[in-house]
């Protein structure tokens, strides 16, 4: 840079800050007219809690809520099973891009030959999307290098069962063939659950 072009640049940014200081200035914001037939607003403060309840008394007395059954309910529940345990408390959340994470990961230890990590992470993305395709055929293929035969055959059938047609669907065929040669069997494949 010469130093002829210094004080033009300096000239530059002087005009550039005082533009930006001009703009900042900006004028106040005019009010808008009000009908000066209406009533003018009313200043109310809410109410203070400590006016309202004496000094022994607590202020959720006011705010508590009837949890009491309605009359006659206990006799429409009489027939339930309370006493048996429910799994609505243990589940997780759908959520698709957990799953593709989960794929993701999966691929790169199925790449690095690390299976259990590998159908550790395809079991996983199943629990974030049921029955997603993709991970179905990939866990069915990391059982069977793991030698899990029975759970390979039971994953690819299915994958087809979800996407008869899908990417997968010939690779899927062809394994679940080589499978039923080696003797494993679809009845062996299913286990009591």
């Amino acid at each position: 840079m010469s130093m002829k072009s210094r004080p033009v640049l300096l000239a530059a940014f002087c005009v550039l800050v005082a533009g930006i200081c001009v703009a900042q200035q900006q004028a106040p914001v005019e009010r808008v007219p009000v009908d000066k037939n209406a009533p003018a607003p009313q200043q109310t403060q809410p109410p203070r809690s400590d006016e309202q309840v004496g000094p022994d008394e607590s202020s959720s007395k006011q705010t508590e809520i009837d949890i009491s059954p309605p009359a006659g309910d206990a006799k429409d529940h009489t027939g339930a099973d309370l006493d048996t345990p429910s799994d609505s408390g243990e589940f997780t959340p759908w959520n698709p891009m957990k799953a593709m994470k989960d794929v993701e990961v999966g691929d790169f230890y199925f790449k690095s030959e690390n299976y259990p990590a590998a159908i550790s992470r395809y079991r996983e993305a199943l629990e974030y999307k049921p029955h997603d395709a993709e991970a179905t055929y990939k866990l069915a293929a990391a059982l069977e290098k793991s030698g899990d035969l029975k759970g390979a055959l039971e994953n690819y059938q299915d994958y087809l069962k979800i996407l008869p047609h899908g990417p997968y669907a010939a690779k899927a065929q062809k394994s679940i063939d080589r499978l039923k040669q080696k003797g494993i069997t679809a009845q062996a494949a299913i286990q009591p659950k």
